[in-house]
């Protein structure tokens, strides 16, 4: 039986010109594009010609609208081996808490070929846009990139609090507005200067974009008088307080 293809491409934070041509070229040749809410996937007429092509949305919204990851497991399978090239485009990189490592194996599986084309992550990029360099020379020679979907005594929870707080260098945030205060009050009280520089930046690469500065202490406060949704990202550190503003 002749399948077809399947292409996991990132997409980048927001802005659909931070692509990459790699996965704009796969795009260009796509038959189905499964796209999720984050990065270019809502500007895809803005960009791209979709004559004969079929796009469905499996968006997973946090704490929203929600697409079963088997359910979109069973779409890129059933669509290749019908013969098509079906493109998987995800927010970031599919291999930064994008579930983009499951979508291959499942793929390998079926026995289905599958290319992966990296992504920028929004981890980088996003403190980027709002001046924030998540490593500098002389200031710290680390980062640690974290997922805040789950709080800090959540039994699922695979991170440890406060290690992290020790650890020194960059703490980045994704996925971790509902759980901020949680956060933040783990940190300092294992061990975090509450004076640490911090910020927080929401709907990074987009013409909505918005950044706070705060301190590890006043960082939940702020996200609340602001308002601050998904998707936003959160920098403690240093670097943080490098920012003009």
């Amino acid at each position: 039986m002749n399948y077809g293809r399947v292409t996991l491409v990132g997409g980048g934070p927001g802005a659909w010109d931070l692509i990459t041509v790699r996965g704009l070229r796969a795009l260009e040749k796509a038959d189905v594009i499964l796209t999720d809410h984050l990065g270019p996937t809502n500007q895809l007429e803005d960009f791209l010609d979709l004559a004969g092509k079929e796009v469905i949305d499996v968006s997973k919204l946090p704490y929203g609208r929600q697409v079963a990851q088997e359910k979109t497991n069973e779409l890129i399978i059933e669509h290749a081996r019908a013969g098509k090239h079906v493109v998987r485009l995800k927010g970031g990189d599919p291999y930064v808490f994008g579930r983009g490592f499951e979508e291959y194996q499942e793929c390998l599986a079926a026995g289905i070929a599958c290319e992966v084309v990296p992504g920028v992550t929004s981890a980088v990029s996003v403190p980027a846009a709002a001046e924030v360099p998540v490593t500098h020379r002389g200031v710290t020679h680390s980062f640690t990139l974290v997922s805040g979907h789950l709080a800090p005594g959540h039994p699922g929870s695979l991170i440890n609090w406060e290690a992290l707080a020790q650890v020194g260098g960059t703490i980045v945030v994704i996925m971790g507005v509902r759980n901020a205060r949680a956060i933040l009050d783990a940190l300092v009280s294992a061990g975090l200067d509450p004076q640490t520089p911090a910020k927080v930046i929401e709907n990074g690469e987009t013409p909505q974009q918005r950044a706070f500065s705060a301190t590890a202490a006043t960082l939940a406060d702020t996200m609340e008088a602001n308002n601050i949704t998904n998707p936003a990202v959160y920098v403690i550190g240093k670097v943080a307080g490098l920012a003009h503003a």
